[in-house]
């Protein structure tokens, strides 16, 4: 597994480095000059031109491209443009508020739909299974921003159940109070998509040959659905769920921006309408390498689900 763990890392690299390639191409070739945009339009060519010596634009292309990578390896990028706090600092400090939400919303996530797509799978062809097909269908159709307003306004604002905005400095406090009505909303969303996925990964085990020995030694259906069937659909279900991670902290930007908080998803928002590259770059290659990670965490698990799986 060593070996195979080695591999998996040498092959990023490359792979690495073409996303930082990709990333200061179109940052410099499309993103235009920032010394224009830290100006302001009422500067003149000799203040444009000295903020361009200090973000150091001025130099020729494979000079600028060299700061970046030592930026990326050193973990500084230097520092916002807008606000003037350290990038890597804005970071860190941005984790932890999402990873609050994030984290529990995973995996109640994934706990509840396992367990309604076995439900489910168990009547399949059923009435009770296309009710809850149409309902999953009819739930994608609405938007999240519909879905943020009505709990808002019912759960929070009218009940007073949950606050409207905010978040401090306690953990304990965002986690179960703050938290809960993002993570209630998300989970909303996220679970009819969720469900009809692992639905079909279930019935996909379903007709297999292991499955109708089981039937025939007399096992019953819920240990043929709760073992042997979650078993084998275990392995797409783990690849969805951490191929999704990624996207799940930059995903959740209309949740934070509507509750206050203080997350990467907001601070994404707030980079981009502010044109401040140092910050949208940096979280562009940490999610890019955490993609990766995630892919190789997720073929080590492969093997500890199903001692099968070679890695090779």
């Amino acid at each position: 597994m060593l070996a195979y763990i080695t591999r998996r890392i040498w092959q990023m690299i490359p792979t690495m480095l073409g996303v930082v390639l990709l990333i200061f191409f179109l940052f410099n070739w499309v993103g235009g000059d920032p010394a224009y945009i830290l100006a302001g339009k009422m500067a003149n060519p000799e203040q444009i031109e000295n903020i361009r010596q200090q973000l150091g634009v001025d130099q020729p292309y494979y000079v600028q491209l060299w700061i970046f990578i030592k930026q990326i390896v050193t973990f500084d990028y230097g520092y916002s443009w807008s606000t003037g706090e350290s990038v890597s600092d804005i970071i860190l400090t941005r984790l932890g508020p999402s990873l609050t939400i994030m984290i529990p919303l995973v995996i109640l996530q994934t706990v509840i739909s396992i367990i309604l797509a076995l439900a489910v799978a168990s009547v399949r062809g059923s009435l009770t299974d296309r009710m809850v097909m149409m309902l999953c269908t009819v739930a994608m159709a609405i938007s999240i921003l519909v879905y943020i307003i009505v709990f808002q306004y019912g759960l929070a604002y009218k009940l007073g159940w949950f606050p409207v905005q905010g978040w401090s400095d306690s953990f304990s406090e965002n986690l179960f109070k703050y938290s809960l009505l993002p993570i209630l909303i998300m989970l909303v969303v996220s679970i009819a998509p969720t469900l009809r996925l692992y639905r079909s990964f279930v019935l996909d085990e379903v007709n297999q040959d292991y499955v109708r020995t089981a039937r025939a030694k007399g096992a019953s259906e819920g240990r043929i659905l709760g073992i042997y069937v979650l078993r084998n659909a275990s392995i797409p279900i783990i690849t969805d769920v951490m191929s999704s991670l990624p996207a799940l902290l930059i995903g959740a930007f209309l949740i934070e921006r509507f509750f206050g908080i203080p997350g990467i998803g907001r601070e994404v928002i707030i980079a981009v309408e502010r044109s401040d590259f140092p910050v949208i770059k940096a979280i562009t290659v940490y999610v890019a390498a955490a993609t990766m990670i995630f892919n190789l965490v997720a073929d080590l698990i492969y093997k500890v689900v199903d001692p099968r799986v070679q890695l090779k």
